[in-house]
């Protein structure tokens, strides 16, 4: 099973599950998921959609009769306006971390991958940062309830013998990318190109990783991890500027608007300025990104520029 399967990482996971010859069930609410994304997979014999939420337990457990292993993907991933909903990320990504876990308990199932986040680090102050780094004080409410959706992976590790691996992403990019800093600068330099408003200074770091070396990285770990619960930073060896990206960018388009910054280090309350994680755990498993962070952002770009709908549909 992979929850939030018709999302953006989500449904790149279930083409390359089928791909693979596994028979794969996808659980989505469609909040943010789009039923484009499942075209080819809706064609596949070996392919299930359900259309159901993660907080709704008994639907859930109903789903999961006969699967093996769950990727749990379902989840709130957008950090900004956590403040402003704070009861969304403790529904959306703990208590249906939970109901997650307990219907697999119910079905029998024991392997678990996990989605979570580097905004588990808060503002570290080791960098590249290890899985082992010290935690400071949590930033983000997104962060914090994907920091409890670890801990009870790990608890029902110990206590109901589960294993599989957390994976702490980056920002991921690349098709059927919905939102997002390239979502963002892309629709507001379609509307006009002749000025770009950008939260902070600009000299925000930010590490970022394209959605098939993402999917790569777990598949690979997933299959070579026999551990309880292992986890694993999913990242690039590299970091950029947002002021990297939007020369990237305004390049590709072929404008050059006058950049307008919001002021202070940061974009948003949580918003951590500098992210870049340390990949050697995954990385002593034979995986290596495939694409820089340039090379994701023009792909991204790419992209939404062949596909205006979804960029209209975000409105």
């Amino acid at each position: 099973m992979v929850t939030g399967g018709a999302g953006f990482v989500g449904s790149s996971l279930v083409d390359r599950l089928l791909e693979d010859g596994h028979a794969v069930v996808a659980y989505d609410n469609f909040s943010t998921g789009q039923r484009a994304f499942l075209a080819n997979a809706l064609t596949h014999p070996s392919f299930t959609l359900v259309e159901g939420d993660t907080l709704d337990l008994a639907a859930l457990t109903r789903a999961l009769r006969d699967c093996d292993v769950v990727f749990h993907l379902a989840a709130n991933a957008d950090v900004r306006y956590g403040t402003d909903q704070p009861r969304r990320d403790l529904e959306q990504n703990t208590i249906a971390t939970f109901n997650v876990l307990e219907a697999m308990r119910a079905a029998r199932i024991r392997r678990i991958a996990f989605a979570s986040s580097g905004s588990v680090y808060g503002e570290a102050h080791v960098f590249p940062t290890p899985e082992d780094a010290p935690f400071p004080v949590q930033t983000s409410l997104y962060g914090a309830s994907k920091l409890a959706g670890e801990a009870l992976i790990e608890a029902y590790g110990s206590g109901f013998g589960f294993e599989g691996c957390i994976f702490r992403f980056v920002s991921i990019l690349g098709e059927r990318y919905t939102h997002g800093h390239v979502f963002d600068f892309y629709r507001s330099l379609r509307d006009d190109p002749t000025r770009l408003q950008v939260l902070g200074n600009g000299r925000q770091r930010k590490s970022y990783l394209y959605v098939g070396d993402c999917v790569d990285g777990m598949l690979l770990a997933m299959a070579k991890t026999r551990r309880a619960i292992e986890i694993y930073n999913l990242g690039t060896n590299e970091y950029c500027e947002v002021n990297d990206s939007i020369a990237w960018i305004t390049a590709r388009l072929g404008v050059s608007p006058r950049i307008e910054y919001g002021g202070g280090d940061r974009g948003w309350v949580g918003d951590n300025p500098f992210i870049f994680l340390d990949t050697a755990r995954i990385s002593g498993l034979g995986w290596r990104p495939r694409l820089t962070i340039r090379e994701g952002v023009i792909r991204t770009l790419d992209y939404l520029q062949r596909h205006p709908a979804l960029v209209e549909a975000r409105r």
